[in-house]
């Protein structure tokens, strides 16, 4: 390691915790705005460096052999605090950027010491060029994938993959920085050229890896919705054919129907005709479609749906109070009760096939209370099906619309859970109602 006087020592530490700090925050979101990000990081570096420029003076053989180890600990625990990912992802990312820092930290080095005679200013001149060369390559060619990335480690790898990931970086580069190695031979500066390749090689595997997981996991929720649009297409298409056949029948009907009114009026059987007109009425009144809820798209949904339902004879309860004038758009409110209605059907019509004989209904709850949306829907369910994650597998399902709800859900602050209650499924979820604006 180079030495020098304090003022260089104090340079160094300087450049060094700048570009940690800079790599750190193209890869991450912090919890506060920018101001206070950046105040909070001034602050904290004016510390850090003050108090190992004293380390420096009181003890430089330590100080160059470990300052650079407790400096990003000190780092690393400053920037969990402050950052707005979870505390994996947030550890996953301070170990890509602790090869960064190795990076530059070694490349500056060796550059200063093969090249130019171990000259303290080459050392420093290196290492801004390469952490400007990091910050315009990630900057221009991968922030966007990166962050992307943080989404699909976060939301898909498990934590014993995120434990190893992060274990492979550390031992890796803590192998480079070994401050008991202190010969710059031509065979420890191979060692440490393949280190860093093998290193690198294997987090750019696993970077691949899980944005493939990630964007196939999109795709299948891309999928999913053209099923169900697919599905939803084909509830419309029976509603317009039974509209159809309704209206043939009414048509037919009505011929009759006239025939009698005009044989009564030739007749003047006046008192009969109108015991015939409110019989008529009162039969009409009957056979009419019965309103399930004010909103449109909902009340045709639920109607389309227990149609079918009662078709694969499945017993159904609707508990509905929803209003016309909802602010969640219907889009929304479309997915996530066709996704449901559509799963309690396959549910149940997965029950019929394994045990004929047990009665299967399906039980949905939908009303606004205190500004918040309460959907519930109970079904029958083999005994066996299995909910992991807090999630039933897709075979529970038919594979279709558990993610669609989870996802809609979550744009409303939505609170959701799925459960197996000794052979009834039971889907429940809370969320906001949006506020209309004042102006609207």
């Amino acid at each position: 390691m180079l030495g020098g006087p304090v003022y260089i020592a104090f340079i160094r530490f300087a450049i060094s915790l700048a570009g940690v700090i800079y790599l750190f925050l193209l890869m991450s979101e912090s919890r506060f705005d920018r101001k206070k990000t950046m105040i909070g990081y001034g602050a904290f570096s004016l510390f850090l460096i003050t108090g190992a420029c004293i380390w420096y003076m009181a003890d430089r053989e330590s100080c160059v052999r470990l300052v650079a180890f407790v400096m990003y600990f000190c780092f690393c625990v400053f920037s969990v605090c402050i950052s707005s990912d979870h505390f994996y992802l947030s550890v996953y990312k301070l170990a890509l950027t602790f090869y960064l820092l190795a990076a530059f930290l070694i490349g500056g080095l060796e550059v200063s010491i093969l090249f130019f005679d171990g000259n303290v200013w080459v050392d420093i001149v290196t290492r801004i060029l390469l952490i400007a060369a990091m910050v315009v390559f990630i900057e221009k060619k991968i922030k966007v994938s990166i962050r992307e990335f943080g989404y699909y480690v976060e939301n898909e790898v498990d934590r014993f993959s995120a434990t190893v990931m992060i274990i492979s970086i550390l031992f890796g580069i803590g192998f480079i920085l070994n401050p008991s190695i202190k010969d710059q031979t031509p065979y420890r500066l191979f060692q440490v050229v393949i280190n860093f390749f093998l290193t690198g090689s294997l987090q750019l595997l696993v970077f691949r890896l899980y944005l493939h997981i990630g964007k196939e996991r999109e795709y299948q929720k891309e999928n999913q919705l053209m099923i169900l649009n697919h599905r939803l297409l084909e509830r419309q298409m029976e509603i317009l054919e039974e509209y159809v056949e309704s209206g043939r029948r009414i048509r037919h009907d009505v011929r009759h129907h006239n025939a009698v009114v005009a044989e009564f009026a030739r007749r003047g059987q006046w008192e009969e005709l109108l015991s015939y007109l409110r019989e008529y009425e009162e039969v009409t009144e009957e056979n009419a479609a019965k309103a399930i809820c004010a909103n449109t798209a909902v009340n045709n949904l639920l109607a389309a749906y227990t149609r079918k339902a009662k078709r694969e004879q499945i017993r159904v309860t609707l508990d509905v109070e929803l209003g016309g004038n909802l602010t969640i758009p219907n889009i929304d409110l479309v997915t996530i009760l066709a996704n449901a209605y559509e799963n309690a059907i396959y549910g149940c019509m997965e029950v019929k096939k394994q045990s004929p004989e047990r009665e299967c209904f399906i039980h949905v709850v939908l009303k606004e209370k205190k500004k918040k949306l309460v959907i519930s829907c109970r079904n029958t369910c083999r005994y066996e099906t299995e909910i992991k994650n807090g999630q039933p597998k897709p075979e529970a399902t038919g594979g279709i619309g558990v993610l669609s709800i989870i996802r809609t859900a979550q744009k409303f602050d939505g609170d959701y859970d799925f459960r197996n209650d000794n052979g009834v499924f039971v889907f429940r979820l809370v969320m906001n109602i949006p506020q209309r604006n004042a102006d609207a």
